[in-house]
Order: structure tokens, then sequence, then C-alpha cells
């Protein structure tokens, strides 16, 4: 084998992952990222995840892709850690079909009709066909069905370059030499777990060893030991991925690895023991690469056989080996984590950022009740904790606005791009909540210092538009989260009455005012009457994004919704039935109610 020859190798290698890779992204651009979004909707069962982690592994072309989705899901509390574990199974299983679409290169070739099965004219016919599409399409699924079919052309190109370079070897006494030194299983797996570790492909790793076999110089006990290295050393990519992950997200990567490292002992301790009673017949058996496809297969399925109904022991395995760090921040203190990796997938990217909106509805849902509670008693704990919940909610809104935008750069369709926008609309108006609320409790913390205070008259009227506002909050709130429309519209008409209260309380606040003596209380009164008043804006705002969620343009509260859709009867009814809940009580005189 010359430096030519060498040359040939590499190149073939390289051809074959960009191959591969090209041929992967084509297939997850064409599934839309529906096929990823499974993964995270419908692993309830264990046998559901072994099937979908299979499933999305064949098509993406990738195992360690998979699993470095898993592992941002784990890490981000979309998904639980024994959900995991069964996708993992699947992906272990599923990256063993890019061996049998190598298989197709040892298609011969022949007279007539039939040269038309070899692997030079099927690959020739593939690449015009791609190029063709990618060049003239109009759609991007259209050309992304190109990208795949010049990545099936790359990838078997370039695995017919390995085998042309490896040919010669055949007829090297120190290359046979070497190939029955891997008959040892420990030095087999070792040297399969480095190759996959530089190659970072078990796939890559699998078709390089299937170009070998097609000299007739790799036995079966010399494959064996190799596939079980190149299943252990998958993992490497898995854990590099996880670098930075949280405990749990650690935790995914490292069952990859386990699953993998347990399947080889397991197994081959029983197949060499088994080797020893018996003395199988078939150990020197000629590989070629329909065998190897066979044999990787079969390691992979009787892995996952194996190692399924043990899917709580490997959970407890990884949690003793990798325990939750002491001293770790507080939960509450923490802000969202949005994992990069799935903005390669649209849909993964939005569901983690409406999960982590919810996440944000909730905190700004809490800052204000905390901060009208302190009407009736002020407490410094309280004010500390709205302050808490504002600052988290700041950093929710950062992460989430600097990710969005990041997730519009990508490739988006139109209802992608229409949700992205609700969501930065969204986070706007609940950050804004959230600094209505600590304008409120800075309005009481100032009194509590200034020995200010709202007399029974005014602290009644309080109650009744803070009430009001707890509603409006909690309908607004709930429309959202639940996505229901007909709910959301059910907040506008209450908006309406907040305001008119606004408006009554702030003439009654005047009156007082006229006397002179209650100048201090009308400020502070004044303050938290537009401090309410612009949560309940805000709130309006979110039922109209719930309202809006399928239309393109967000409107602001300026363009109510409920006149274009929302039956003014309805709208009537509604209105009439909160006017009457929230109505005011009598007006003292300007002494009294001061």
């Amino acid at each position: 084998m010359n430096i030519a020859n060498v040359i040939s190798l590499f190149s073939g290698i390289a051809l074959f992952l960009f191959g591969m890779s090209l041929m992967g992204d084509g297939l997850k651009r064409v599934a839309g990222s529906k096929l990823e979004g499974f993964l995270y909707k419908l692993t309830n069962t264990r046998l559901k995840g072994i099937l979908l982690g299979t499933g999305v592994t064949a098509v993406i072309q990738s195992s360690s892709a998979t699993s470095v989705m898993v592992v941002g899901f784990v890490n981000s509390g979309m998904m639980r850690l024994g959900q995991a574990i069964s996708i993992v199974l699947g992906a272990i299983l599923g990256t063993s079909v890019t061996g049998w679409i190598l298989c197709l290169s040892e298609l011969g070739g022949g007279s007539g009709w039939v040269s038309l099965l070899s692997t030079t004219t099927l690959t020739g016919i593939v690449s015009i066909l791609g190029i063709l599409i990618r060049t003239l399409a109009k759609r991007a699924t259209h050309r992304h069905i190109g990208d795949i079919l010049l990545g099936f052309s790359v990838l078997m190109l370039g695995m017919g370059t390995m085998s042309g370079a490896v040919s010669p070897l055949k007829e090297v006494p120190q290359f046979t030499a070497l190939l029955t030194g891997f008959s040892n299983p420990v030095l087999g797996v070792l040297a399969g777990a480095a190759f996959t570790g530089v190659l970072q492909s078990a796939s890559a790793a699998v078709g390089i060893l299937q170009a070998l076999a097609m000299t007739g110089s790799v036995s079966f006990a010399a494959a064996l030991p190799l596939i079980m290295g190149i299943a252990v050393g998958a993992a490497f990519p898995v854990l590099m991925a996880s670098a930075g992950a949280s405990v749990n997200g650690k935790r995914t990567a490292l069952v990859y690895l386990l699953i993998d490292v347990l399947g080889a002992v397991i197994l081959g301790s029983v197949f060499y023991l088994l080797n020893g009673i018996f003395r199988f017949s078939f150990m020197n058996m000629v590989m070629n690469a329909v065998s190897v496809a066979a044999l990787n297969t079969a390691f992979r399925l009787a892995t996952v056989v194996v190692l399924a109904p043990m899917t709580g022991a490997l959970e407890a395995l990884t949690r003793a080996i990798l325990r939750d760090p002491e001293g770790a921040e507080a939960a509450g203190d923490q802000g969202p984590v949005l994992e990069d990796r799935f903005l390669e997938f649209p849909a993964l990217a939005l569901d983690q950022c409406q999960e982590q909106i919810h996440r944000m509805a909730d905190l700004s849902r809490e800052s204000v009740l905390a901060a009208v509670e302190l009407r009736r008693q002020y407490r410094p704990e309280t004010l500390e904790r709205v302050i808490k919940l504002e600052k988290r909610i700041d950093r929710y809104e950062d992460a989430l606005g600097t990710y969005i935008l990041k997730a519009t750069k990508r490739e988006l369709n139109t209802q992608q791009n229409q949700t992205f926008t609700k969501f930065l609309h969204t986070i706007t108006d609940l950050e804004r909540i959230s600094d209505h609320a600590l304008n409120i409790a800075y309005v009481f913390r100032d009194m509590e210092e200034q020995d200010v205070s709202f007399s029974a008259g005014a602290l009644g009227e309080l109650d009744v538009l803070c009430a009001a506002l707890v509603e409006i909050l909690n309908r607004a709130m709930d429309a959202f989260l639940r996505s229901d429309p007909a709910a959301a519209e059910q907040v506008d008409p209450l908006e309406e009455v907040i305001d008119n209260l606004c408006a009554d309380m702030k003439t009654r606040q005047v009156e007082r005012m006229k006397s002179g003596e209650y100048m201090a209380q009308g400020i502070a009164f004044n303050d938290l009457l537009t401090n309410l008043e612009r949560v309940s804006d805000h709130c309006a705002n979110l039922a109209l994004a719930t309202m809006e969620a399928d239309h393109n343009a967000f409107r602001t509260h300026a363009n109510p919704y409920h006149r274009e859709t929302f039956h003014q009867d309805r709208f009537s009814q509604v209105y009439e039935a909160d006017r009457r809940t929230y109505t005011l009580p009598a007006a003292d005189s300007a002494k009294e109610a001061g």
C-alpha cells in the first residue's frame, strides 16, 4: 500500500463523513423536526421510547445526534432521566441502519439492463437526480430532497474510494496479522473504541470496517470485538456534548456510555464463555459488508433486549455515580435553561421556549400577588421576595429574547415565525407586569418609611380594585397557559371595568386632596392606581396574543380585539357582570375617606 493509497483512503473517509452529514441534514429538514418532536412528546412508556429512538436515529443517521438532543431535553427540564434512557437504547439500535445502506456498495455489475443495478450506475443516477432537484427546485423541501440524494451519492462514492484504497492490503501479510491481533477481545474493543472516538461517528467506523471486510481479510473473530468497541466509542461525542450541562444532562450522556460498556461486558462475557465450551466453527468465517452489518445490528439488538428491563437500575447507577452537587444555587434564583442545540430543530426550540415562558408567566403572577398583599401589612421579606422575582423575570426576558432572535435567523415555516413573534410580544408583557409589581411594592415601602397610611375608606376602594386585578391576572394567565382563546375573551371586559374603577378612584382622591390634609396619601394612591392599571393593560395584551395566535399581526391594547371577534352582546354581558361584582363602596366625606 503506497502513499497514493493512503491519500485515497483518507479522501474516501472525508467523502463518507461529508455524505453522511449531508444526507442526515437533508432528512432532518424534510422531516420538519417532527420526528425529533415525537421524542419529546411521545415517550411516556419504555417501549415507545425505544421504538421512537430507533426510528428517529434511523432517519437522521446518527445515534450521537439523537442522544445529544435527549441530553438537551433532560438538561432543560423538558424530559425526565428515566424517559431518556429508553430513547438512548433505541438510538443505539437505530444507528445500525446505516450499515445496511452501505451494503448497496456490494451490488455487482453485468451486461444489459442488469448493469443498472451496479453501485457505480446507481450512484451516478442518484447524483444526477440530486443535483437537478437541488438546482431547479423552488421549494425548500424539494431542495432538501436533492440534498438527501446528493448526500447518498457522496456517501457511496466515499465507500467505494475507501474500498479501492484498502484493496491492496489483502496482499500484505502485516495487515492480515494486525487484523488477527484484533481477535483478542480486549485489544479489539480498545481499538474499535479509540478509532470511533477519533472519527466521532459509529456509522463511519462500521463503514470503514465494511470496506476492510471487502478485502476478504476480516474474520468473525476480529469483527466482533471491533463492533463492540465501536459501540463504546460512539459515546465519546455525547459525553463531550454534555460539557456544561446540568447534572441530569451529564447523567444522560453517562447512560449512553454505561449501556454500551455493559452491553460489551455482558454479551461479550457470555459469548466467549460459550465459545470456550462449544468452540464455535464460525469464528474464522470471512466477513463481508452484509455480514458486518448483520453482526452490528445483532449485537445492538441484543444489548437493547438485555438492558431494556434494567432502565430503573441504570438510572439509579448514574445517580450514584453523578450525585447532585452540594451547595448548588437554589432553583428559585436560577434563570431559564435554553438549549442552543435545539435551534437546529425549530419545533423543539418552540416547545422549549413555550415551557420557559409558562414558568415566566407563573413568576409574574406570583410577583403581583405578593406586591398587592403589602397594602394590608408591610413585610420587608415580602418586598425582598418581589425584588428577587423581578430580577429573575428579567433574566428570563433577556435569555428568551436572545434565544428567540437566534431561532428566527433559522429556516422557519410561516406558523413557526408567527409563534416566535407571539413569544417576543408575550415576554415583554410578562416582564412589564413584574416591573409594575415591583413599583407597587416600593410604594408600600415608601409609605412605611414615611409613616403614611390609608384610611379605612381608601383601603376599601383598593381592596375592590386589587380583587379585580387578581381576577384579570388569573383569567389572562390561565387562558395563556392553556392556549384558550375563548377564556381569553373574558379578559377585555374586565380590563374596561378596571379602567373605570381607576378613573372613579382618581376623582374621589382629588376630592379628598382638596382639603390639603392628604397630599402624601394622595401621591402614593395615584402611583398605585397607575401601576395597577398598567398591570391590567398587559393582561389584556396577553389575552390578545392568545386570541391572535393564528394571525400574522399582533395588535396592541389600543385596538381591542373584541371589537372584531367578540360579539358585542357577549362583551356587554361579561362587562355588566364584572361591573356589578367589583363596585366601589359608597363615597364618604373627604375628612373620613382621606
